[in-house]
Parts: structure tokens; sequence; C-alpha cells
């Protein structure tokens, strides 16, 4: 089946706007627990989690990945890594349990061992998913793959919220994460038919690929999840708490945003990785989507912060909101070059992208470290944004060779939504810095209301008027504007 950057581009913008009504769940859920809990009682799970997220590194060969780029994968290839998730996870599970009482003690909080005893039950049964789900993407049958992870999130946040209101604790968030681990396993068998065996008849060649996948999930762990043990270690759960919802709030309009696209363009690129010039295409029209809608939703993030944060996290969160600001210029910078990997694994280059990541943890880690010891919280933030400057120049270099690719590509291709991102966010900064003063919590809602429209509405205004002035060039605003149109039109005949 022949694959087009255009199609590409269209799966990628559609399965962005599936992803908001997933994401739209998970702000609520957000919104509703801060306003029930303390940062203490996310910061003791945030904790656990961080435990887990290691202990899961010892399957992080993302054999899925392998699945999708080998075109010839089969039965044995589909059993065997079915078989190597579960071994992984019961001998994670098992370390979990161990582990519980000395992390306990290293994070000198007794609440975390209760905890972790309860998660490495749900961390057991996750490794029983069926692997089958994988063909969902490898076939870009994208409509079945958000299904279930919608289907896994809403049954998670019909636990969660209800037992926050309940409990009033942060058990609520303990039996919810329990909830949509046993749903996701018991759903994947669901809505696939396929039914994995015992195998490990494909192992060396599972391994052949997904060994660098190893390495480059190691160093992304160092990267990305390192800091929850350094700020619970000097912030204990307060510090850590607020951290972890500030990184929530932060990145829900970019790496939330990207993720999804990330999932879908894997396979399509690995269809037209024969072809270079192809290839390039589909990467160049998948940037410009990520761009126009990443930029402004991480900047408008940033800029409506000192109302967002009052209005729907409450009094006990006015500390997250430069933690917020920085992080989501960080997500902001992580989601425009997000797309470099996926094209380089479909080039069968993840030696590549295990190199990156491992420098990218390089850096990240003494700077997080120092950064934390000496400025707390916002250390570890400023650690996030630093690290991510560096590395955006030298990622770029590795996507310009692998897609014989110049500067003058890209940036015809991104410049629009980042001129009108700054022309949006200079409007916003200056209606948000007439009513700081505001302390009535109707008119702080009334002024957020509006801080969104005049963003919207002034971003808008400034894609279409730079597209227009361009000559109205077949990139992300036709994609999008394309999209938009089928949807309004096939609801139209739909109602008729």
């Amino acid at each position: 089946m022949k694959i087009t950057g255009r199609q590409i581009a269209k799966g990628a913008a559609w399965m962005v706007l599936f992803k908001f009504t997933e994401r739209g769940l998970g702000l609520i859920s957000t919104i509703v627990l801060a306003r029930l809990l303390v940062p203490q009682d996310f910061g003791v799970v945030a904790m656990a989690m961080s435990v887990i997220a290691v202990l899961e590194l010892m399957g992080a060969f993302s054999f899925d990945l392998a699945l999708i780029q080998n075109a010839n994968a089969g039965r044995d290839q589909y059993d065997t890594a079915w078989t190597f998730n579960v071994l992984f996870a019961l001998a994670s599970a098992l370390l979990l349990v161990v582990l519980a009482l000395p992390m306990a003690h290293f994070y000198v909080e007794p609440r975390l061992e209760s905890v972790m005893y309860w998660l490495a039950l749900g961390m057991a049964v996750q490794g029983f998913e069926n692997i089958g789900v994988v063909a969902f993407r490898k076939d870009m049958r994208f409509d079945r793959e958000f299904k279930f992870l919608f289907g896994k999130k809403i049954i998670s946040f019909a636990v969660t919220v209800p037992l926050a209101f309940i409990m009033q604790n942060y058990w609520a968030l303990v039996i919810g994460t329990l909830a949509g681990r046993f749903a996701g396993t018991a759903l994947s068998y669901m809505v696939q038919e396929y039914r994995p065996r015992i195998s490990l008849a494909a192992g060396a060649e599972l391994f052949h690929f997904s060994k660098w996948m190893f390495f480059n999930n190691i160093a992304a762990f160092l990267r990305f999840r390192s800091a929850d043990f350094i700020v619970g270690r000097f912030g204990g759960p307060h510090g850590l708490g607020l951290f972890s919802i500030a990184n929530e709030i932060s990145s829900l309009p970019t790496t939330e945003l990207v993720a999804p696209i990330n999932r879908a363009v894997f396979p399509g690129y690995a269809k037209m990785a024969h072809d270079i010039a192809v290839l390039r295409e589909g990467y160049l029209s998948v940037a410009a989507i990520i761009a126009l809608l990443s930029l402004p939703a991480a900047f408008g993030i940033a800029v409506i912060a000192p109302l967002l944060v009052p209005v729907f996290l409450g009094a006990n969160w006015i500390e997250t909101i430069p933690l917020i600001q920085i992080l989501a210029v960080f997500g902001a910078l992580v989601a425009i070059q997000n797309n470099n990997g996926p094209a380089l694994l479909a080039l069968g280059k993840p030696k590549v992208v295990a190199g990156l990541a491992i420098l990218s943890g390089v850096l990240f880690l003494p700077t997080l470290v120092v950064l934390t010891m000496w400025y707390g919280v916002m250390g570890a933030a400023w650690a996030n944004l630093i690290t991510i400057l560096v590395m955006i120049p030298i990622n770029y270099v590795f996507i310009f060779r692998a897609l014989d690719m110049r500067t003058w590509h890209i940036v015809r291709e991104i410049w629009r939504p980042i001129v009108a991102t700054a022309i949006m966010t200079a409007t916003v900064q200056w209606y948000v810095a007439e009513i700081t003063t505001v302390t009535n919590l109707g008119m702080q809602i009334v002024h957020l209301l509006a801080a969104m429209v005049i963003g919207f509405i002034s971003y808008l205004l400034a894609s279409l008027a730079l597209w227009q002035l361009c000559g109205r060039p077949l990139g992300a605003e036709q994609h999008v504007l394309d999209y938009l149109r089928r949807n309004l039109s096939r609801r139209r005949a739909q109602s008729q």
C-alpha cells in the first residue's frame, strides 16, 4: 500500500483531535483531584510511580516498535514479544515488593510501603496485555487503537474521581491506577481477537532491533523521570506533588499532544522509508502540524497560568504557577523536535536515537542535581529547559543528514506558527498584566475565559493572515482546514 506524506499528516491531525477528548478527560480529573487532595497526596503516589518507572526499564525493549518496523512480523514475533512482556512484568512486580520498605526509608515516607505493594499487583497484570493490539498501529487502524486507549482512560477516571470524593486521600489515586491497568488488560482481549501463546522462537530477531531501544528507554528515563527521585529526595512529598501537577498541566498541550502523532506517523514512516524524498515530505508535513497546534497551546498555558491555577487548582497550588510557565516552554521545545525519533527509527537507525537520548540524559542529570540542590523545585524546572535548548541543534544535525534536508526546509514549514504564537502571546500577556490584582473567584473565571478567547482569536487571525500573505501554500493550515471540512460535511450528511 502506497502511503503519502499528506495521508500521514491528515491521519495525525485526526488523532490529535481525538486525543483532545482523552486529555480533556484527564484535565477534568486533575482539576477535581487537585481540589480534593493536597500536594503531599500526589507526592506519595509520584514516589511510587518513580520506582515503578525504574523497574519497567527491565522490559523497556519497545518490542511493539520492532513489530511495526518489521514488515514480515508474524505469530512467532508477536508471541515472543508477549512472552517477554509477561516475564519482565512478573519480575518487576516481585522487585517492587522487595523494594517497598527500602524505598520508604529512602524517601522518609512510611506511607509509600503499602502503596507499592498494591501497585505491584497492577504491574503484574499489565504485563499480560494482548500484544495483538500492536496490529492496530501497524495496519494504521488508529480508530480502533484510540478507542482501546480511551476505554482504559474512562474506566480509570470513573473509579478515581468518585473515590476522591469519598476517601479524600492518596488511596483514590492508587485504586484508580489499578483500575486502569486491570481494564487495559481485559479490554485488550475484548477488542483484538488475536490470542498470544508462550514462545521464545523469535527472541534473537527481536533483540537485534530492540537492544538499542532498551538503551534509548533507559536514557529517556534519566532524562524525563529522574527528576521524580531528585525532587522527591530534596523537596519531599510536597515539592514532588507540586512538580508532578505542574508537569501534568504544562504537558497537556504539548507532549501529550505530540504522543498520538508519533504513534500515528511511525507506521507510515516505516512504509515510506524506501524513498527518502517521500519520507522527507511526510516528516515536514507532520512537523508543520505539530508546530501549528502545539506552540500556541504551550505558550497559551504559560501566559494564562496566573489565572488558570487559582481558578482550577485552588490556593494550595499557587506555587505551581512559575513551574507551569517554565515547563510549558520546555514542552513546546520538546514537541517541535519530537518528530525526529520516529523518522530515524523508520530508517533503521535505533542506534542514533539511543545515542541522542543517552547524551540528553548525561547532560540533564548533573544539571538537575545541582540546580535542584541550589534552587529547589524551580531548579528542576530550569534544568529541563536548559537541557532541551542544548539538545535541539544536535538533534537536528542528525535528522538533516538522514533525510538529506537543509535548515530552510524546516524553517519554511514552521515560521508562520512561530510568528503567530508570538503575536498571540504578546496579546494575551498584555491582557493578563492588566488584571493580575483581581482576587474574586467569579471575576477570575470571567477573565480566564476572556484570555482564552483572546488567545484563540488572535492566533487564528494571525495564522490565517500569514497564510494568505504567503499565497495559501499547501501546508499544515491547508491540511487542518481540509480535515475540518471533511468532518463537517460528514456530520451534515449524517444529520440529513
